[in-house]
C-alpha cells in the first residue's frame, strides 16, 4: 500500500441509494430489485476508486442503513422481538420498527452527525456468524474481486461495537457490553478465517472508541482482543484504524506490542497523534497509515503540510500509507457537480473525489521524493467589521435572563397552558405538492406571489390541524424549509449552499451541510413574516422556529481559520436579532433548536469544560435580550445527553424538549438527578418510525416520566421533527397523544381537557 482511504460514500452522486430504499418501503420496488441498486453503487465505488488511482479500496463500507446495524446482522446480534422477520423486513425493522414492533436506539456516532443502531445486548446475547459463507464482508469482497479489484474489508472492531452498545431493557444491573468480549471475538475469528480463505489480503478493523478516554479495564480488554486474533494462523493481514482525535497513549502501546500489522492514526483532528507516536517508540515493524487529508470538512488540502507530516512519521515506522483522516462518507461525493458556486469559495474546497485525488497526489510526492503539487491560494475569509465591532460592545448584557421562578409566573400569566401543555417539534410533513412549489420556485418556474400563496395556503392547514387536534402549543409547520440548517444559511452573510452535496445523517435521510467560509451576518429577517401570518390565524401560541449557533456550526462545514467559539458568537448574535424581531411582532414562545449540543462535546473529558463554556454562552448570547413573558424553548434528539446534563441546565431554556422513545425515557431521570429544574419534553413517541404508536402506549411513556418530574414542568411532544413523515399517520399518531396527555392530566390533576 502507498496510498488509501478508509471509507468512501455511499449514497449515489444523485442520491441513488436514497430513492432506491424509499422505492422499497413503498412496495414499489422488491428485494431483488434493491439489491441490484446496491451491487451497482458498490461497483461504481469501487471502479471510480481504481482510476483515480488509489492503491489499496475499502470494501463493505456499503450499507443500506448503517455500518453498526450491519455488524449487529452479521454476528447475530438480534433481538427477539426481531426474529420472526427475515431478509429486508427484519434488516429494516430494527432500523426503523414495524408497525408491531419498535425499533432498535438511534444515537450520533461520535462527535459526527451520522446516526448508527445502538446494538442491544444482554447477558443471553450469544454472537454466530450469520449466514455463513454468505455473511455481507465475504460477498462484497467476492463482488469486487470478479470486477478485478482487490479490495480490503472494513468492519467495525470489536471493542468499539461493545462500547457502542447498550443493556437491553431488563439485563442485570451488573451487565457490561464489555462482558461478551469472547464470544464476539470468536466471530470475529470465523469471519477473518473465511476471508483469508476468500483470498483476503487485509481487513481494517476500526477502533474509533480508542481515541476517547478509555479505563484500565477496557485497554485491558482491547489488548485481550487483538492479541487473540493476531494470533490466528489464518487471517489476512490486519490494519486497526482510529479517527476522530487522538489514540491514547496506553492503546498505541497494545497496537505496538500487538500482531497487527498496520496502524491507521488520524493527524488532522488528532494533530498530537505525532507526540503520542513518539513517546511509545514509534511502531517497529509496522504500516502506519497517516490520515492527513481532511475526511470530515470540505476545505482544500495543504498537500505540501501533509507531505511534510508523513515524512517526519518515517523515522518512527517502517512504512506510511497516505490516507484520509477518516472515511469519506462525512463529505459530499464531487465537487465538479457544483457549477453554481461562488469562484473564490469553490477554490478553496475539495470533496470526496478531490480528496481522493489529493491523496494520490501527497502519495506520488512522498514515493517520488519531489514537491506536492500546490494551486494558488484561494482568497482569505470575509471579514465583517460591523459585525465584530457589535459582539464586542455586547459584553455582559447577554451572559443569561436571571431568575427562572420569575420567568415561570410571567409566562403562566401570559400563556395559560394546562400541566401536560402539548405540541410539536416544528417541522409537519412536507408533501410532494409543497416539494415540488418550493422547487419550481428555485428554478424561476413559478413567481414569488404564487409560491408565497402556495406556503400561507400550507401553513393556514397545518394551524388548523393542530387546532382540530386540540394541540395546546402551535407550530407553522415549516414549509419552505428544506432543511434547518441550510434554511438559515441561504439567509445569512458568510454562507454557501451546494446543489448536491449531499451527506448521509442516518438510514435514507441526507442534508447538505452549508459552507461557513467567512463572518456571519443577518441582512433582514429571516422567519417573522411566516410566523405572524400563523398567529394571526389562531388564539393560541404559535413557536417561533430557529436554529441555534451549536448546531448552525455542528451541520454546516465550518471555517478553520479561527476558533469555533468566535464562529458562534457570530451566529448567535444574527440570531439575537431574528429573536427580538420576533418579540417585537407578537410571538411568545419561541424555539431554539441545539440538537447537535452533545454531538459537538468533544471526545476526551479535558477538552469539554471549554466547550461548554462556549456553547452555553453562546446560546445565552442569542436568548438573553427577551422578556421574562417570552418562551424560550431548545430541542436536542438522538445523543447521549447523560454525559451533558449541566450544560442542558446552564442553557436555562424555559423548556427543552428532547428524544427519549427509543432510550425509554432513561434522560428524564438523569435531568432529575442532575438538577434540571425547568420544563422538560421528554419524546413520547419515536417520529423516525413509521408506526402509529397507541394511545396507551404514549401515556405509559407519559407516567414514567411522571416519576422524575412534577406535572407542571412536563411537556407532551414527539421526539422531533415531522417532516419525513406522512399526513396520516402524523394525525394519527398526533391525536393518540393528545388523548394520552388529557387521560394522564385528568389523573394528576383532576382537570380534564
Amino acid at each position: 500500500m502507498n496510498t488509501t482511504i478508509l471509507g468512501y460514500p455511499r449514497i449515489g452522486p444523485r442520491r441513488e441509494l436514497k430513492f432506491a430504499t424509499e422505492d422499497f418501503w413503498a412496495g414499489r420496488i422488491d428485494a431483488d430489485a434493491l439489491k441490484a441498486k446496491g451491487a451497482e453503487l458498490r461497483a461504481d465505488g469501487w471502479t471510480s476508486l481504481r482510476d483515480a488511482g488509489l492503491d489499496a479500496i475499502p470494501s463493505n463500507t456499503f450499507s443500506f442503513y448503517d455500518q453498526v446495524l450491519d455488524t449487529s446482522v452479521l454476528v447475530d446480534a438480534v433481538p427477539d422481538r426481531y426474529r420472526h422477520l427475515t431478509g429486508f423486513d427484519r434488516y429494516f425493522a430494527m432500523a426503523r420498527g414495524a408497525q408491531d414492533v419498535p425499533p432498535l436506539e438511534m444515537t450520533k456516532w461520535f462527535d459526527t452527525n451520522y446516526h448508527y443502531i445502538v446494538p442491544e445486548l444482554g447477558p443471553g446475547t450469544r454472537f454466530r456468524l450469520a449466514d455463513g459463507s454468505a455473511a455481507k464482508p465475504l460477498v462484497e469482497y467476492r463482488e469486487a474481486k470478479a470486477l478485478g479489484i482487490e479490495t480490503r474489508p472494513v468492519l467495525v472492531g470489536p471493542l468499539s461495537y461493545l462500547l457502542l452498545a447498550k443493556p437491553a431493557e431488563g439485563a442485570p444491573g451488573d451487565f457490561r457490553t464489555l462482558d461478551l468480549l469472547d464470544g464476539l471475538i470468536d466471530v470475529y475469528a470465523e469471519v477473518l478465517e473465511r476471508l483469508a480463505g476468500s483470498g483476503a489480503g487485509w481487513v481494517q478493523l476500526d477502533e474509533p472508541a480508542l481515541v476517547a478516554d478509555r479505563s484500565d479495564e477496557e485497554i485491558a480488554a482491547f489488548a485481550r482482543a487483538y492479541a487473540r486474533l493476531g494470533r490466528l494462523t489464518s487471517r489476512p493481514r490486519l490494519m486497526v484504524a482510529t479517527y476522530f482525535g487522538t489514540i491514547g497513549a496506553d492503546a498505541l502501546r497494545v497496537l505496538a506490542g500487538s500482531r497487527v500489522e498496520a496502524v491507521g492514526l488520524d493527524f488532522v483532528a488528532g494533530p498530537d497523534n505525532l507526540d503520542v507516536l513518539a513517546s511509545v517508540g514509534g511502531l517497529p515493524r509496522k504500516t502506519l497509515v497517516a490520515g492527513v487529508v481532511d475526511g470530515r470538512n470540505v476545505w482544500r488540502a495543504d498537500q505540501g503540510r501533509a507531505k511534510a507530516t508523513c515524512a517526519a512519521l518515517l523515522g518512527l515506522v517502517d512504512q506510511v500509507v497516505v490516507s484520509a483522516s477518516c472515511s469519506l462518507l462525512h463529505v459530499p461525493i464531487d465537487l465538479d457537480a457544483e457549477t453554481s458556486l461562488d469562484p473564490g469559495v469553490r477554490g478553496r474546497l475539495a470533496f470526496a473525489r478531490q480528496k481522493v485525488a489529493e491523496v494520490v497526489a501527497v502519495g506520488r510526492a512522498l514515493r517520488e521524493d519531489v514537491p506536492a503539487s500546490v494551486e494558488a491560494s484561494a482568497p482569505p475569509a470575509g471579514v465583517d467589521h460591523g459585525v465584530r465591532a457589535r459582539l464586542e460592545s455586547l459584553g455582559e448584557a447577554a451572559a443569561g435572563r436571571g431568575d427562572r421562578g420569575a420567568r415561570f409566573a410571567a409566562q403562566q400569566d401570559e400563556l395559560g397552558l394546562p400541566a401536560l401543555a402539548t405540541t410539536t417539534v416544528g417541522s409537519f410533513p412536507q408533501t410532494p405538492e409543497i416539494r415540488r412549489i418550493r422547487a419550481d420556485y428555485r428554478a424561476g418556474r413559478v413567481t414569488a406571489d404564487a409560491y408565497t400563496r402556495a406556503m400561507k395556503d400550507e401553513i393556514a392547514r397545518v394551524i388548523a390541524l393542530q387546532e382540530d387536534l386540540g394541540l395546546d402549543v402551535l407550530v407553522h409547520g415549516e414549509p419552505e424549509r428544506n432543511d434547518m440548517v441550510q434554511y438559515f444559511a441561504e439567509q445569512l452573510d458568510g454562507y454557501a449552499t451546494t446543489q448536491y452535496g449531499w451527506v448521509q445523517s442516518y438510514g435514507s435521510r441526507y442534508v447538505r451541510p452549508p459552507i461557513l467560509h467567512s463572518d456571519v451576518a443577518r441582512p433582514r429577517p429571516m422567519t417573522v413574516e411566516w410566523a405572524t401570518y400563523a398567529q394571526s390565524l389562531t388564539s393560541k401560541p404559535v413557536k417561533g422556529m430557529l436554529t441555534g449557533p451549536v448546531t448552525m456550526l455542528a451541520w454546516s462545514f465550518v471555517r478553520d481559520d479561527q476558533p469555533l467559539a468566535d464562529t458562534a458568537r457570530q451566529l448567535a448574535l444574527a440570531l439575537r436579532d431574528e429573536i427580538a424581531d420576533l418579540e417585537a411582532a407578537g410571538i411568545r414562545v419561541i424555539q431554539v433548536d441545539e440538537p447537535a449540543l452533545r454531538e459537538l462535546l468533544p471526545l476526551r473529558e479535558a477538552g469539554r469544560p471549554a466547550y461548554m463554556e462556549w456553547a452555553v454562552a453562546a446560546f445565552h448570547l442569542a436568548t438573553s435580550g427577551v422578556a421574562d413573558t417570552t418562551q424560550i424553548h431548545t430541542h436536542m434528539c438522538y445523543s447521549e445527553f447523560g454525559e451533558i446534563i449541566g450544560t442542558i441546565r446552564a442553557l436555562d431554556a424555559d423548556v427543552t424538549s428532547v428524544e427519549a422513545a427509543r432510550s425509554h425515557m432513561e434522560l428524564v431521570a438523569d435531568l432529575r438527578d442532575g438538577g434540571y429544574e425547568n420544563g422538560i419534553g421528554p419524546g413520547v413517541y419515536d417520529i423516525h418510525s413509521p408506526r402509529v404508536p397507541g394511545a396507551d402506549e404514549i401515556e405509559e411513556n407519559l407516567r414514567r416520566a411522571l416519576r422524575a418530574v412534577e406535572p407542571g414542568r412536563l411537556w407532551v411532544n414527539p421526539d422531533c421533527g415531522l417532516k419525513t413523515r406522512a399526513y396520516p399517520e402524523t394525525e394519527a399518531s398526533l391525536r393518540n397523544l393528545v388523548t394520552a396527555a388529557r387521560r394522564v392530566r385528568a389523573d394528576v390533576t383532576g382537570v380534564s381537557g
